[in-house]
């Protein structure tokens, strides 16, 4: 691009050009710079040279060089080296398998790409008139298709790298944790945190370079054709969208198989502990922790990144920003997303390098606290970065008009994200978090708080458990849906489209600290299955129950990001679609968008249902193979034998590899045959129907689910008089707790989660192949 030219229109163009073209690179690459010295401090734990790295080889020697509190001797170190092993060569070979199934979607469904985009012009090599300015021309629709193609992949194998390397760390992260707390909760603390702050880091870092190089390459081909320079960039957030759905989906379907058969044969049957290295299913639970919860909570949240990105530039590129070619402008979102990895790292060394966890009390309050610095923090770099990269004022596309915009108005459009991201996570979490105590009203009754009151009603059973958990999720819903209108509303009104889809980057502009603290939950877990597995001490147990403790809880402020997130997303998404579509207005009382509409409203129900019920069917042999194993090997209840791990592994693989597919064709379909065969209108009553239902059946489902496990910790845990009242471990309270967090189980971790990708990526698939149901659409109404 000729800069200079450039100049003659605004004149700080050349210094902001050279500030984009510098900045952004160069803090994507400070990011993965601060990741790796995050994972080189975690890997100085052990002084062992033979201790092996990213390569989920074998532990061995993971000794500290030091003398500890609580030690439980060399052999208890060699059960953590050999679990951990166990548990990374399992995690390791499932992704693999799963991998060969999604690089065969990658080329069958980039084909498709390429098909549909390359044939709305019948393959032409001609140039073509801007649909937004016909007085110039673009580049011809076959170029659209071969970059639009190019970016899927790039996005689709972004999103496989993101999930496959947090599962790696996490692996190599979980027994070291274990070994750190035998010298103190804040040694433990800090080695979860910063392996979590690898997968964040690199998460955020990977998707902003490798976005960056994408639009600086296909710049060399596009020239200042801008507008298709973009729509082919929207191909990104498709891939890495479609990758997330299957690793969320098949993931969720292994852990909760294997959690919902470990648990229900023993805890309620054979009375054994959590994580007990008698149960069978013990491997292939801890497995299903860094599938599910980190490989497909890293590619789900990469997802929401990219698309969007992909959409907030998208409509940039059709708005002032694109027709003067302000690159300095156009690159906001990629700027804010820079900001927020530098002041994620703050954050980071603050919790790592200057607080520090005295008690296990102090653990929660510690992570809750990283959010609301890196927030604060956060709208002081949006305030810097609006008022450098953006001009005073600026014209932006509004659905076929044009609105007149401050640079101020963006300002407030992303801190509007910002901050009801945060009102999100914090509501989520007060409902699903079990240390919010009682309190007495004017007349003397106890009113419990949200989760205390689910535990409560396990007193009479796990019916009335189920009833109050519903209740729960139900009510949840109600203040996100609130903050969610207020962030739409006051970003669509100061900055249209573009301001939506703005906020939604707000959401996500600390998405590595985030990352950072959705990480921590699953390797604290993970670390405390291998204490109990290893038999170390009560003392050791105790520490890693309380990071686990405090890690289940700000997962579900994670979930509330990511619910709220993919909201706005996939209205941004939507707007875009609309616009490429040449779409006017969107009526609903037209029967073509109502019947959309309705038939949209039902997919999130449709689709929980198969994820539900796959997850039953897999969590239904894994069931009776734990039983037959306790029923027929002599001795494996008394630790004399040792379970066969390997087939409860093979059971959940199996499962979740064949189980992923319908669901994902349900999503992945549904667009395409409602463009194709009953047109654009159709299409977008579909997309706005999902959107509604879809935001609300995800939060009530993964509050339910979490209500109804920290509820089943709350009695177990003992520690108010209440909870003793309810235990202990094998009462009948209990008993319900368990059944209650068994069913809830699939709808925390797999549905719930799962929803969020299906309304986002409908919405970005839709803007895909909008040209193509443009051109093409509606076959059955033009012949009926």
């Amino acid at each position: 691009m000729n800069w200079l030219l450039v100049s003659g229109k605004m004149s700080y163009a050349p210094v902001g050009e050279l500030f984009a073209y510098v900045f952004i690179p160069a803090t994507a690459i400070v990011g993965i710079g601060f990741a790796l010295y995050q994972w080189f401090l975690v890997s100085r734990i052990t002084v062992s040279p033979s201790s092996r790295a990213l390569n989920g080889g074998p532990l061995e020697g993971l000794l500290e060089n030091e003398a500890e509190e609580g030690v439980d001797g060399n052999t208890a170190v060699s059960k953590c080296c050999e679990i951990q092993n166990a548990i990374s060569v399992g995690a390791t070979s499932f992704l693999f398998t799963q991998y060969k199934y999604l690089g065969v979607f990658m080329i069958v469904f980039g084909g498709i790409i390429f098909l549909f985009l390359g044939s709305v012009k019948g393959f032409s090599t001609k140039s073509e008139p801007c649909a937004y300015d016909e007085t110039k021309l673009c580049k011809p629709a076959l170029a659209n298709a071969i970059f639009s193609t190019i970016a899927f992949l790039l996005g689709a194998l972004t999103s496989v790298l993101s999930g496959f390397l947090g599962m790696k760390i996490a692996t190599y992260a979980n027994a070291r944790t274990t070994l750190e707390a035998r010298k103190g909760v804040n040694k433990a603390f800090v080695a979860a945190f910063r392996s979590g702050s690898v997968m964040g880091f690199l998460l955020a870092a990977n998707g902003l370079l490798v976005l960056y190089i994408a639009i600086c390459v296909f710049k060399w081909y596009y020239g200042d054709d801008w507008e298709g320079l973009y729509e082919s960039i929207t191909g990104y957030g498709l891939g890495g969208s479609s990758m997330a759905l299957f690793g969320r989906v098949g993931g969720g379907i292994y852990t909760k198989a294997a959690d919902v058969g470990a648990d229900l044969v023993g805890k309620v049957e054979k009375n054994i502990p959590e994580d007990d290295p008698r149960n069978p299913a013990v491997i292939a639970d801890n497995v299903g922790d860094n599938v599910g919860d980190i490989a497909g909570m890293g590619s789900d949240l990469f997802g929401s990144y990219a698309e969007s990105s992909c959409a907030a530039l998208f409509v940039a590129s059709i708005s002032s920003f694109g027709v003067e070619h302000d690159f300095m402008a156009m690159s906001y979102p990629l700027i804010i997303s820079s900001m927020g990895i530098l002041v994620c790292m703050i954050t980071t060394l603050l919790t790592t390098e200057i607080f520090e966890i005295k008690s296990e009390k102090e653990i929660e309050p510690m992570l809750k606290r990283q959010l609301i610095i890196s927030t604060v923090l956060m709208t002081i770099g949006i305030a810097i970065v609006s008022f450098i990269a953006l001009p005073s004022s600026f014209e932006l596309f509004d659905l076929g008009s044009k609105k007149t915009v401050k640079n101020w108005h963006l300002f407030f459009s992303v801190s509007i994200g910002l901050w009801m991201g945060l009102i999100i996570g914090y509501i989520t979490e007060y409902f699903t978090s079990n240390a919010y105590i009682c309190h007495l009203t004017n007349w003397g009754t106890k009113i419990f708080r949200p989760v205390r009151d689910v535990a409560d009603s396990c007193r009479t059973g796990a019916a009335t458990n189920v009833i109050f958990g519903l209740a729960l999720g139900y009510k949840s819903v109600i203040i996100p849906i609130f903050a969610i209108a207020i962030a739409i509303y006051v970003s669509f009104s100061l900055a249209a489209m573009y301001g939506v889809a703005m906020a939604a980057l707000g959401m996500l502009s600390t998405i590595a600290i985030g990352l950072t603290i959705d990480a921590y939950g699953p390797i604290s877990d993970n670390a405390g299955g291998i204490a109990e597995m290893a038999g170390m001490s009560r003392e050791i147990r105790q520490r890693t129950d309380a990071l686990d403790a405090a890690g289940n809880t700000t997962a579900a402020i994670g979930k509330g990001f990511a619910i709220g997130s993919a909201a706005l997303v996939s209205l941004a998404l939507f707007g875009a679609f609309v616009s490429r579509a040449s779409l006017k207005t969107v009526d609903l009382l037209s029967a073509k968008v109502f019947i959309g509409l309705i038939v949209g409203a039902m997919l999130p129900y449709w689709f929980s249902s198969m994820t539900m019920k796959s997850v039953g069917s897999a969590a239904l042999k894994m069931v009776e193979e734990v039983r037959r194993q306790f029923n027929t090997t002599p001795g494996l209840m008394e630790g004399r034998v040792k379970p066969d791990y390997a087939n409860c592994v093979k059971i959940s693989t199996d499962a979740s590899l064949r189980e992923m597919l319908p669901p994902g064709a349900l999503v992945l379909l549904s667009p395409l045959i409602a463009g194709t065969f009953f047109g654009v209108q159709t299409l977008s009553g579909l997309l706005a129907g999902a959107l509604v239902s879809g935001v609300q059946v995800a939060i009530s489902a993964s509050n339910t689910g979490g209500a109804w496990d920290n509820a089943k910790k709350y009695i177990e845990a003992g520690s108010t008089e209440h909870a003793r009242s309810l235990g202990p471990k094998g009462s009948d309270p209990h008993k319900a707790a368990v059944i209650g967090d068994t069913v809830g189980d699939p709808l925390k971790d797999t549905s719930g989660p799962s929803l969020n990708i299906l309304i986002k990526l409908m919405a970005v698939e839709s803007l895909v192949f909008a040209p193509f149901f443009a051109a093409h659409g509606g076959l059955l109404f033009k012949y009926l």
